[in-house]
């Protein structure tokens, strides 16, 4: 039998070729036993699957997820998972969000997952937190009930940050290799550098009264002190833009 005949055979079973070595044996992985005098297949199975989309492997993740909460007692609702800023976009640290089923029409939790993630063990850690998020219908935000909830299937940590520990960690590792790879590409976020200058103001040289100026009024000059009935001393920009 030749290496492409074999190498047919084993695509068929979707059994992957590590490699073709010279060894007088049976190949045991087809129906029937094949005597091959010259060549031998080192050869294991491939259980990773790709997903097209990222919403497609984030809700896979989703359902492998549901033995390890069901376990503990609790159920995953059905829910809508994918790919997206939080509701406060750029401007906080949030990773993902979980949206109550009183807040779409279809009333169905709806998660997103920052497209800021691209580790696919950082995205499920952050789903497991959502999932969390979702069995409670995001009645208690981060209080005791998600405690309970967070600590049961594993996380640990402060509730508003909690992850995995070090038992879930091994769980979620090994449904990764189920996964395959997180079909995303992760953005880069140029964040515009924010030139605050301070406000102009004015000082009494005689007693320290100083007052804020608004820029419209910057024209009409210092003020005077209502105590000492002196012109006040100009601190910071007094330029208008």
């Amino acid at each position: 039998m030749t290496m492409r005949r074999i190498a047919n055979l084993c695509k068929k079973r979707r059994i992957k070729i590590v490699r073709f070595i010279t060894y007088s044996s049976y190949l045991k992985n087809f129906h029937q036993p094949i005597q091959i005098v010259t060549y031998c297949i080192v050869s294991k199975k491939n259980n990773m699957k790709k997903h097209p989309t990222r919403e497609a492997w984030l809700l896979a993740a989703a359902e492998l997820l549901r033995p390890i909460f069901a376990e503990k007692g609790f159920k995953i609702p059905e829910c809508s998972v994918s790919c997206g800023f939080p509701s406060t976009g750029m401007r906080s640290s949030a990773i993902g969000q979980c949206w109550s089923t009183r807040s779409s029409t279809n009333s169905l939790n709806q998660i997103f997952i920052s497209p800021i993630l691209e580790d696919p063990y950082e995205v499920i850690d952050t789903l497991v937190h959502e999932l969390v998020h979702a069995v409670d219908d995001c009645l208690h935000k981060h209080g005791k009930e998600f405690k309970k909830i967070a600590l049961s299937v594993g996380l640990e940590g402060k509730m508003r940050h909690a992850s995995a520990g070090e038992k879930l960690k091994l769980t979620l590792i090994k449904l990764l290799k189920i996964l395959g790879p997180y079909p995303h590409g992760k953005l880069k976020i140029i964040t515009p550098v924010r030139i605050i200058t301070p406000r102009p103001k004015a000082i009494c040289k005689k007693c320290g009264f100083q007052v804020p100026m608004y820029k419209k009024f910057l024209s009409y000059g210092p003020p005077i002190c209502p105590k000492d009935k002196i012109s006040m001393k100009q601190v910071g920009v007094w330029e208008e833009t």
